[in-house]
């Protein structure tokens, strides 16, 4: 089980079949597992099996329907954090290698694409970040200023083509940027990848990854063990770890809807607009009649909103006024992404292991964040160099950005202290179906759902990840630790990494 159980299904989703993959039934041995089966995870086992490794894929749940296949799928060298912050932080060498990185990746899924023949509606498109108010022009300025010093000449002054309201947006147009149909990419992945001898399991919960002699032991909740050279730990958030990475980064639950318009009435690209939270705008091509207009946004810190409605609303709202010609949205569904606070994602050598690694802190460009990072993966478990290693180094320290660390690191107290605190129900007869809330019992805090046949569901509220109490999330009908990202189901099965275990039982 994971996100696939959340209640939303993207448009993805509903229009790809699950693929079908069988659990691991015994002990086995290769020489890379990789823990986790989107983009990352399977890009990296892609490139691993090309160069001749055996390779086991493992995830928790069905393969490819994590968060991934929660995305917009916007495939950008565009930096949403922007590149003039960036510079400031990390300096402009690094910028520049961070942004080659990721024109790296777009060129990799189009050559993936070509070469395997994945019929993925891959196309390169132009992208635009628009200026949401005359305020904003001066921001596009910096970043205009920035991209070309780090020799990004594909950025030149425009105005919005898609805008419908009457108004010029006074944009910056990205060359080369690309879109794609993100599921139908990683199933062409995994026939490659059994094509190559990868062994690909579903429904296999890893438990546990340790180093011992020279090697790594992955232990799944069977008590199965896989035995390798390596293991890479790809699971939006990291499984293995339980403070180091996770204090360097916060998770953010984002939102989307999608809409038909009229083929051909919005011109294919990306956009983005300078607001916080941002949106951020797509097409995906249909037939003749209708393309879907796919828009996100919303965004707020996972655990610490429950008006899920509300914000679907105001996306609706919102892409009406820029695009009016769009339908009632058919398709909402919300997905997590990992901020760091030095903005890059953590790619490279668990802190304290040799053979242990990790990618995670896609920042809201995790599909070239995941792409990037399987070349850089596939070089570091092989013992090869690779110049852009340093960039995403898990253990690098950003002094740049001390002051978002330390903004990001009050959730966790500030948590730990609602186990203080009485629940947001003073009986569990408040609750209609289909509604979840706390409720203190004793010395307990207890997570209380009612399903739509007016069962009540009672777990622990404390997340067995670090101890912090999980919320409510009524859009998706599951239970969000604000802390480092855990969902769990209204059973208190893990969903979402870093937990692997369920939440306890009301008595235990």
């Amino acid at each position: 089980m994971n996100v696939n159980a959340e209640r939303s299904v993207s448009l993805w989703m509903a229009t790809v079949r699950e693929w079908q993959a069988q659990p691991l039934t015994a002990n086995e041995r290769a020489d890379v597992v990789v823990v986790g089966s989107g983009i990352a995870g399977l890009s990296t086992a892609y490139e691993l099996c090309r160069q001749g490794q055996s390779v086991i894929v493992a995830d928790r749940g069905a393969i490819g329907r994590g968060m991934t296949a929660r995305t917009s799928a916007h495939l950008a060298s565009v930096l949403d954090d922007f590149y003039h912050k960036l510079i400031g932080i990390r300096g402009r060498d690094e910028a520049r290698h961070y942004l080659h990185s990721q024109i790296a990746a777009l060129d990799r899924v189009e050559q993936i694409q070509q070469t395997e023949e994945i019929e993925c509606d891959f196309r390169r498109i132009d992208g635009y970040l628009f200026a949401a108010s005359d305020d904003d022009v001066s921001l596009l300025e910096r970043e205009i200023d920035a991209c070309h010093s780090l020799g990004f000449s594909d950025v030149a002054w425009d105005t919005m083509p898609a805008a419908a309201d009457g108004r010029e947006y006074r944009c910056l147009r990205f060359l080369n940027q690309a879109r794609f149909h993100p599921l139908k990419y990683l199933e062409g992945l995994m026939r490659c990848i059994q094509r190559e001898g990868g062994r690909i399991y579903a429904d296999t919960p890893v438990m546990s990854v340790e180093e011992k002699d020279g090697e790594t032991i992955v232990r799944t909740q069977n008590d199965h063990q896989i035995r390798a050279r390596a293991t890479l730990i790809a699971t939006n958030s990291p499984i293995n770890d339980w403070i180091a990475i996770h204090t360097k980064q916060a998770p953010y639950r984002t939102y989307v809807i999608a809409g038909r318009v009229p083929s051909g009435s919005v011109v294919d690209a990306l956009y983005w607009d300078t607001l916080d939270p941002y949106h951020y705008v797509r097409l995906q091509p249909v037939g003749d009649e209708h393309d879907w207009l796919i828009v996100g946004g919303e965004d707020h810190k996972t655990g610490k909103a429950d008006d899920q409605p509300e914000r679907i609303a105001r996306l609706t709202e919102w892409a009406r006024a820029h695009f009016p010609q769009m339908s009632d949205p058919e398709h909402a569904w919300s997905g997590q992404v990992m901020e760091p606070v030095d903005h890059l994602a953590y790619i490279g050598r668990n802190p304290g292991n040799e053979n242990i690694f990790v990618v995670t802190g896609d920042s809201g460009e995790g599909l070239s964040n995941g792409v990037a990072g399987s070349l850089i993966l596939r070089d570091l478990i092989l013992g090869r160099e690779n110049s852009w290693a340093g960039v995403y180094q898990p253990s690098r320290i950003s002094i740049g950005a001390a002051g978002e660390y330390i903004s990001e690191n009050l959730t966790m107290p500030a948590n730990l202290a609602e186990h203080l605190t009485g629940g947001e129900l003073s009986s569990v007869d408040e609750l209609k179906p289909g509604d979840g809330g706390l409720i203190r019992r004793g010395t307990a805090k207890l997570a209380a759902f009612r399903d739509d046949g007016g069962e009540l569901h009672l777990r622990s509220a404390t997340c067995t990840h670090a101890g912090c109490v999980v919320h409510w999330n009524g859009f998706e009908r599951c239970w969000d630790c604000p802390c480092h990202g855990s969902h769990f189901s209204v059973d208190g099965e893990p969903l979402n990494a870093p937990a692997f275990k369920p939440l306890a039982g009301a008595q235990e």
